[in-house]
């Protein structure tokens, strides 16, 4: 009889352990709360109207067909996993599982006055939203912009600061292209006095040479009060002006998560071993977490990224075979540790890469903008299984 596994999250996480699972003759249940899969790290251009909103979105039924999962497109409210129990927004309750994989994601830090914002990595709506008062300041001919993010103190890795620094390259890439970049003032914030300093001192120092040379604004060291509706206002009482403001909050634990019976961490991540199990009551419970919703262990400029997402599923997947087999054999996440991004300015990239050993930046002008398309491409169809997927991705 095959064993039922019941995934919580249709993110990178969610999709990639329903794929492996159901590919090794699981019954695959994915929960999510919308019906589609959202590429996020390419929804930098929805912004600035270089791809459209469905560019970056796979249909989740499209998916299913692909991998031969159920597909329940519903939100959780909650968590019982002592009770092998889960309870959807509609009110349906789940509990015939024999597996449990958790991959909610993440929800954001609230600040005083964030409804004045817009975020690149929230809901995925927003991003049109940022095209809209984009649009809006365009059509004006002129105005101040903010790009920023904030930080988790309770967690470090929950930090997500480069979609902000790629759209604000973007954003003044087609303001250049229009022919009234002058006539815009563009700003980055962050309350760090290094945003950025777990890429390494490469890329700090390519960093700060392309904020020169772009006329750039920073307002880095100062925490965030509040927001208003025409700027940011910093602990000090100083205030940065803007028209429009896009802040990346850090992340922190899902209240689902927070909300259950699961160990979490001091910020509201599930905690699980280098294998991605949850320990309920001192034993090795049928739990699993992977991506954002799991507690990284780690160096300190370790992040939550997609790939490390993916690594995470994969090793879920691979473990909970290895539990059944009643084999000894765990693949664990924690080697394979790194920052790895192409961080597209919107006429070229950078290619950025750090872990134990080394950290660097390789710049790679206009091909690098190519590249990251070309990722998104790759990323689309890997996940749909119409094209292979290379080694060690």
């Amino acid at each position: 009889m095959q064993k039922k596994v019941l995934i919580l999250g249709g993110g990178f996480a969610g999709v990639d352990a329903a794929g492996y699972l159901s590919k090794a003759d699981y019954d695959v249940t994915l929960v999510s709360d919308r019906d589609y899969f959202y590429i996020y790290p390419t929804s930098i251009w929805v912004p600035t109207r270089e791809v459209g909103f469905k560019d970056v979105c796979v249909d989740l039924k499209e998916l299913q067909t692909a991998h031969d999962f159920n597909l329940v497109v519903d939100g959780v409210s909650k968590i019982e996993a002592k009770e092998n129990r889960v309870t959807l927004a509609s009110g349906r309750i789940i509990d015939d599982y024999d597996y449990l994989i958790v991959a909610i994601g993440a929800q954001k830090m609230k600040h005083p006055g964030i409804e004045n914002t817009l975020s690149i990595c929230a809901a995925p709506e927003q991003s049109i939203q940022i095209a809209e008062a984009l649009d809006k300041l365009i059509a004006k001919g002129s105005g101040k912009i903010a790009f920023g993010f904030g930080g988790n103190p309770k967690d470090s890795s929950a930090v997500r600061g480069g979609p902000g620094f790629e759209l604000m390259f973007n954003v003044h890439n087609m303001l250049n292209k229009k022919g009234i970049r002058k006539n815009f003032e563009l700003s980055f914030f962050a309350p760090m006095p290094q945003p950025g300093a777990r890429m390494g001192d490469q890329a700090l120092a390519m960093m700060d040479k392309m904020f020169a040379k772009q006329e750039l604004h920073k307002y880095f060291g100062k925490k965030i009060k509040r927001f208003d509706e025409d700027g940011v206002v910093f602990e000090d009482d100083s205030k940065l002006e803007s028209d429009f403001t896009m802040f990346i909050p850090a992340g922190a634990g899902h209240e689902v998560v927070t909300n259950s019976d699961l160990p979490t961490s001091e910020a509201g991540f599930v905690t699980v071993n280098d294998f991605c199990e949850v320990t309920i009551d001192g034993k090795i419970s049928n739990v699993y977490a992977v991506g954002d919703t799991a507690a990284l262990e780690g160096p300190d400029w370790r992040a939550k990224q997609g790939h490390v997402a993916e690594v995470m599923a994969k090793n879920a997947a691979f473990n909970i075979q290895a539990r059944d087999k009643n084999s000894s054999e765990r693949k664990g996440y924690q080697e394979h540790l790194n920052i790895l991004c192409v961080m597209d300015t919107g006429d070229g990239a950078g290619f950025i890469f750090r872990d134990d050993k080394r950290a660097f930046m390789l710049p790679i002008p206009i091909l690098g903008h190519m590249m990251k398309k070309g990722w998104g491409w790759y990323c689309r169809n890997t996940k749909l299984g119409k094209f292979p997927r290379l080694p060690g991705m």
